[in-house]
Order: C-alpha cells, then structure tokens, then sequence
C-alpha cells in the first residue's frame, strides 16, 4: 500500500494543526515546518519549540511520527544541527530545499539552492555524517529556481549524499503553488536515482492521487494543502473508496476537531491572535465543506475571542474543555 504522507507547511501547519490532522487516521508519517539554520548551533529548545512532539517520542498523540525538517545553506553548520537534534531522537531529519518563499531564498535557503547542485550535495553529505543511521535522514525539493534543467542534477546530488527518502514537490520556486504540479518530472527524477521517490502536489482528492501515482510512478504521496483542505482525505484514499464523500457526516465529525484546534490555538498564542488562526484554516475548508462557508462567513468580521467562542459553540463545535 502507498505511503501518505502531511506535508511541511510553513505558516499553516504547525504542532497544533498536525496534531489536528492526524487524529483522523492515514499518515505514514508528518514533517514539521523548517527550523532555520544560520550560522549558530541552535539550542535543543529551538528544535522542540517547532516540534515539541520530541518531548513525547517525536509522536503526535495519536502515534504519528513527526520528522524535524531543517533549512539552511552552510554545510557544516547544517551537519552541527543536524548532530544537535539527533541527540533529540527525532522519527527522522528532513532536509528543506523546497521552500519558495521569498525572504527564505535571499538569504540562500530553500528553493534557491537548486541553482547550485554541488551546495545541496555537500550539506546532505555532512548531514549523513551527523545522523546515525537509525534516525531516517530524507530530503524535499523542487523542480529547479525559474526552470526544471537541473532537476536530474539536484535529486542526484541529494541522492549522493546519502539522503533515503526524496520528496519531489513537482513544480519549480517560480511555479509558487500554481497549478499544475508537473508530476511527470517525479518519474524522470526516480529513474536517475537509487533512493524512493515520493510525488507532492496538486493533490486534492482521491481521484488527482490515483492520477498523479498514474504519472508520476509514485508508489507514495506527500499530502499538502489538500490535507488541510480535506481532513479525511487520506482516510479515504486508505479506504479506497471511489464514491462520494458524505460532506455532512464527515462535517459532524469534524466539529470536534475543530473545537481542540480553537483551545490549542488559545493555549500556544496570545488571544487576539486565535482568530486569524481559525479563519486561516476555515478559510481551506471551503473548498469541500458547505457548512464551513456558512461558519467562516459569521466569524470572518469577529475578532474577539470570546465572540468567536460563542459563535462556534452556536454551530455544534465544543469549546468548553479546557485546553489539553
């Protein structure tokens, strides 16, 4: 059977939306969102603060396995972190050479590296040399910066180095998250190297990961957006089902989840931030569930907390536990 996998994604899902997500069961495993690497040995702190799962077995408390995923353009000091958080016992460490955010790549991170293959192979080899061999050491990449001519060259050179896993988010830093994914370039990147291949993007439903395995010769799939989106997607997908979502059960069943999302929001950030947060990922719930519109649309102009309480609890979401 595939392997799903939630996606790193930075600005949206952190530890509060992964533990969300995974309470519906279908991840092999999920990424965190970068920890930044510039120059310093980081604290164990600064790993655990991104993912404080490393506090209980590196596991979501539904059991998923979280990989810590690191950024940064010097290989030494990438391997001296990459040393520092396996101390942690980390599910696995993740290399970021995806990200096409613009502040990330003027500073020589993420996708910007992808100019410059002979860079990509250097950290993942001093990232080798600092991770035994027990924790799963993996990379994420794209296509290339403004073109796909280095692509074969960049999962080569991750490939040499030592990384296990490569996930191939097909599209390129320019692509941003356009649309489509060119999933065809995951299959040319699996056929110049000798380590598993994992397709990501443009991945909504059961029907685009059925298309994207069809053309991308993917056995696994990394989940983004379309997990966020849709809750139950990889839940489905295990099941292998081919009819139509009941919207309504699975909104019932969502009420929940969205109620712990709202109190473990309330206990991570200040309270005039939660509500951002919860419009953010109501927001991405539009897209499948009609009574998600209805909700967002009441809450869009609120911005106190307790208002936000009250409307939720007004639609069927609990909110009166205390937060975990």
């Amino acid at each position: 059977m595939t392997r799903l996998l939630l996606a790193p994604m930075e600005g949206l899902a952190d530890d509060v939306l992964r533990e969300v997500l995974t309470r519906v069961p279908g991840y092999d495993h999920a990424v965190t969102e970068f920890v930044r690497v510039s120059g310093t040995l980081l604290p164990r702190r600064a790993f655990a603060r991104v993912s404080p799962e490393l506090h209980a077995g590196s596991r979501t408390s539904s059991g998923t396995p979280v990989r810590v995923q690191l950024l940064g353009s010097d290989p030494a000091c990438m391997g001296d972190n990459a040393a520092q958080l396996a101390r942690m016992n980390p599910a696995g460490i993740d290399l970021n050479f995806g990200c096409p955010a613009p502040l990330v790549n003027r500073h020589g991170g993420g996708a910007a590296l992808l100019d410059t293959p002979e860079v990509l192979h250097a950290i993942a080899c001093e990232v080798r040399r600092a991770v035994p061999r027990h924790i799963p050491f993996t990379a994420k990449m794209r296509l290339g910066v403004g073109d796909t001519g280095r692509a074969l060259e960049c999962a080569q050179a991750l490939a040499d180095g030592g990384i296990e896993d490569l996930v191939v988010h097909a599209r390129t830093k320019t692509d941003g998250y356009r649309p489509p994914a060119h999933w065809e370039w995951v299959a040319r990147i699996a056929d110049v190297v000798d380590v598993p291949v994992v397709a990501n993007g443009e991945v909504w439903n059961e029907a685009d990961w059925r298309r994207c395995r069809a053309v991308s010769g993917a056995a696994d799939v990394m989940l983004g957006r379309g997990a966020v989106s849709d809750p139950f997607l990889a839940r489905r997908i295990r099941a292998g089902g081919e009819t139509e979502p009941d919207r309504e059960a699975e909104w019932l069943e969502l009420l929940p989840l969205i109620g712990e999302f709202w109190r473990r929001v309330l206990a991570k950030v200040e309270a005039r931030h939660a509500p951002g947060r919860l419009k953010q990922w109501l927001g991405m719930l539009r897209r499948n569930f009609p009574r998600a519109e209805i909700l967002y649309a009441e809450l869009r102009p609120q911005k106190d907390p307790l208002v936000v309480a009250h409307i939720l609890g007004c639609h069927g979401v609990p909110v009166l536990k205390a937060a975990a």
